[in-house]
């Protein structure tokens, strides 16, 4: 076994050691974090069935990105559509057999990576461009969306310019999968990709992606506008009235 498979073997486990028990960590600080105020952003549903409705057309559609901005939020979109049918099609890396949901998506998810890097540029470009984002916007941010294009680019460039053998990377995957490791493809390309994909896992825990999981704990969104109704006391205000 070459030193190479071990390297990326071991960085991959730690990568994904980082990535799950750090996103666990920041989830559970989130649902830990009082929310001592009503604070939904108006106007706002007044039942729970109707904030439900809402976090749903939050999470699908980006409702308040269109809102506020609609060149953000074309780009913004189609980044996450893509996003979702690119990691997709890379699901056929991990599963033997392949599932067919998986398999009718391969078509999809070989292009949408064009427009993922297409709507990456246009993200970026909002970032140089528009006075107000560029006066915000702090390195870290330039830096993500860069690690971002870096894979989306390396990952096409696997795919159009240099092939890689997918056989070999996909019995390496499995490998680490099931313990049982096998060699990896030493194809330049490949290994700039998977060094960038394993450092975008080490660093989503304590980066802005975290807005991910963090949009389902926002309490201008999961709480009902209905202060009038219902007393709202949050956690920690609860226990002092217990304990008084």
């Amino acid at each position: 076994m070459s030193i190479l498979t071990v390297i990326y073997a071991l960085l991959f486990y730690v990568a994904t050691a980082v990535l799950v028990l750090g996103v666990a960590r920041k989830i559970r600080s989130y649902a830990k974090t009082p929310a001592p105020l009503k604070i939904p952003t108006t106007p706002a549903p007044t039942t729970a069935a109707g904030v439900r409705w809402r976090m749903a057309r939050e999470v699908v559609l980006f409702e308040s990105l269109f809102k506020s901005s609609k060149w953000t939020w074309i780009f913004g979109w189609l980044f996450h559509v893509t996003l979702l049918l690119v990691t997709l099609r890379h699901l056929r890396y991990f599963q033997d057999p392949v599932w067919l949901p998986v398999v009718l998506v391969q078509p999809f998810g070989t292009y949408a990576g064009f427009a993922m890097v297409a709507a990456l540029g246009g993200l970026w470009a909002r970032r140089w461009l528009v006075d107000r984002v560029r006066y915000i916007s702090t390195p870290s941010d330039h830096l993500m969306l860069v690690l971002l294009l870096a894979i989306g680019l390396s990952g096409l460039a696997m795919r159009f310019v240099a092939h890689t053998d997918i056989v070999a990377l996909k019995a390496f995957v499995l490998g680490l999968m099931r313990f049982d490791w096998q060699p990896l493809p030493a194809d330049p390309v490949l290994l700039v990709h998977l060094a960038l994909v394993a450092l975008l896992m080490l660093i989503f825990p304590i980066s802005k992606l975290l807005h991910a999981p963090g949009l389902f704990f926002s309490p201008t969104r999961n709480q009902a506008d209905n202060a009038r109704e219902v007393r709202h006391i949050s956690a920690w205000a609860a226990a002092l009235d217990k304990k008084a």
